[in-house]
This record gives C-alpha cells, structure tokens and sequence, in this order.
C-alpha cells in the first residue's frame, strides 16, 4: 500500500508560508486570538477582513497593527495570508523582520528564497537572505549570494561587512580585514570601525590605534568603551601590558560593570607578575558577573602563583561548573590537588 504523499508537495510556497503562519497563530489558542483581534483599534480591520477576505491590503494593515501591539504570533499569520494574496517589497520586509522576531529562521528562509526569485534585482532581499543563511550554519552560501550582490554594486557596505563577519568566524582574519576594510571605506560609521579595529588588534596590527582614536575624537558625548578596550587589547596582545592596563581603567572610569575589562586588566597584570592586583581584577569581574568562568579560572591562577592551593582549587571547580568544557580550569585542577 502506497503511503500518502506529504501535504506540502502540493503547496506553493507562498500557500506553505501562509500554512504555517496560521499554524502558529492557531498555538496560541483560537479563544485568546480573537479577544485579541476584536481589540479597540483593530476590530474593524478584523471585520472588513471578514467581509473582504481577499483584499491583501486589510491583513497587512492588521499585522501592522498586530506587530506594534507585541503580537508577533498572530502578525505572522496575517503578513503570511497577506503575502499569499499579494506578495509585494513592502510585505516581504515586514514578514521577514516578523518571523527574525520569532526566531523562525527556517520559515524566514523560505521566504526570502520565494522573494530572491520574484524580485531578482531586489538586493536588500538577497542580503538578507544571506544573513539568514549565516545565521542558519550556511556560510558558504551566504558568501557566494554577498558575492553576487557586490558584483552588482560593489559600494553596498552592508554586503561587505555581513561577508566581513563570515570570514571572521571561520577565523580567515585577513580576508574578514579585506570586506570590513571595504565596509568602512564605503560607509565610515563606528560599527565597521570598531570591528575592524577589533580584528587589527587581534593581528597585532596598528592599525587598530588609528581607527579607535577616530571613533574616540567622534565620542562627543564621551560614552563610549569599546575603543579604549580594543586599545587595551592591542597593546596586551604586543606584550605592552603596563600600557594596557591603562586603558582598561578607562573602560572601567566609564562603564564599571564592563566585566571583560576587568579580566583582561587582570590577565596583563598577572603577566607582569602583580599577582595580588591581578587577583584583586578578577575578584571584581566575579562581583560584576557571577557567571564568568574566566574570572574564577584566573583568580585561581593567582592563587596557585602564590601557593595558595585550596583556594586555587576552589576557584578552578567554581570555573568548572559554570564551563564543564572549560580544559584549561580542569587541568589546572588535577595540577593543583596533585
């Protein structure tokens, strides 16, 4: 006996989005969904919809509605039929940002595929998607749709820096340099810089000096960390740790809560041997954060540099359980308990 075919090998995709929109409206529960829908404010959308269930425009006004009201769920059941009916730009957006907001990343694709191929020269659609699919565990994808759309228009700083952070996470740093050296010169703004310059100190490049003073001579309202941290960073990593210390008392000065600031204040101190200061770093970044396994793991080695075992091995099992994979805290453990 043959076994039935699937349900969606007959949907279109369009027909499928509306499908498990509705779906996810239904898992709300038909009751709560329509005291919602017959709100003041939208209960005559809801009634024209009944009345007009064809007219495209009336349910992207009510998911409009749905979408501001913090209703994502029920806002993706009428962006789906909305689509389904008449699947323009606009509602294209705003389903796609809806269903980011869901964490439907797998429905979100499908969509942007069906927008790709209806709207070919639709670049912002195609990035999008791209996003997507380097959110998803598809870089490689991702990467050759960027590459399409910079063959098209090799200004679009966005396409440059989403590529920029591909190359970074597959830890190729000179190429995630090249596509976020483009983003900048592009569009100079302090995201592209900042991250640019993350990656130069992380290559121990000077670059990265350069490009955190500019965003800090821009700081007219003095708020801002990140470039003082990468600053630190920077010389840390050029074994300049005495220098880098001060930067990450100006992290601190600025935002005390910044906890990696403390620990990377702590590692340069440790460094240069001032293991009671350094303790005194970590100390702060566990009060800051209770959560930070780094901060205990260090404070540990502290501890062990001043022959303090026990509480060395207390703070290596505090690292332990918040990190169970965390090698370095567990062998640092064995180490210490012999």
């Amino acid at each position: 006996m043959k076994r039935p075919l699937k349900l969606a090998i007959f949907l279109c995709p369009a027909l499928l989005f509306c499908f498990l929109a509705c779906q996810n409206a239904a898992d709300r529960g038909n009751e709560e969904s329509q005291a919602v829908l017959g709100r003041p404010g939208v209960a005559a959308l809801t009634d024209s919809i009944r009345r007009f269930p064809g007219e495209a425009s009336l349910y992207f006004r009510r998911a409009e509605w749905l979408a501001q009201a913090s209703e994502p769920l029920l806002a993706s059941a009428d962006y789906g039929r909305s689509w389904e009916l008449k699947p323009d730009q606009q509602t294209g957006y705003r389903f796609a940002a809806n269903l980011s907001i869901l964490g439907r990343q797998r429905q979100r694709i499908r969509l942007l595929r069906d927008a790709v191929n209806r709207f070919p020269s639709d670049m912002e659609f195609k990035r999008l998607l791209g996003e997507t699919l380097a959110q998803s565990g598809h870089p490689a994808e991702a990467l050759q749709l960027y590459k399409d759309i910079l063959a098209r228009d090799s200004s679009n700083a966005e396409a440059w820096y989403e590529s920029g952070l591909i190359w970074e996470q597959a830890r190729d740093t000179l190429s995630a340099i090249r596509c976020l050296a483009r983003a900048f010169s592009v569009q100079p703004v302090n995201t592209y810089a900042l991250e640019l310059a993350q990656l130069y100190a992380e290559a121990r490049m000077p670059q990265a000096l350069k490009l955190c003073d500019q965003v800090i001579r821009q700081d007219s309202a003095r708020e801002l960390v990140d470039p003082f941290f990468i600053k630190g960073i920077y010389y840390s990593n050029t074994g300049q740790y005495a220098r880098s210390t001060v930067f990450f008392d100006s992290c601190i000065a600025r935002d005390w809560k910044f906890t990696d600031a403390y620990i990377e204040k702590g590692i340069a101190l440790f460094k240069l041997k001032d293991y009671d200061r350094a303790l005194r770093s970590f100390r702060m970044a566990s009060q800051v954060t209770n959560t930070s396994p780094d901060a205990y793991y260090w404070a540990g080695r502290c501890y062990e540099m001043n022959h303090q075992t026990e509480e060395a091995a207390l703070n290596y099992e505090r690292a332990l359980a918040l990190d169970k994979d965390f090698a370095q805290a567990r062998e640092a453990l064995r180490r210490v308990k012999g």
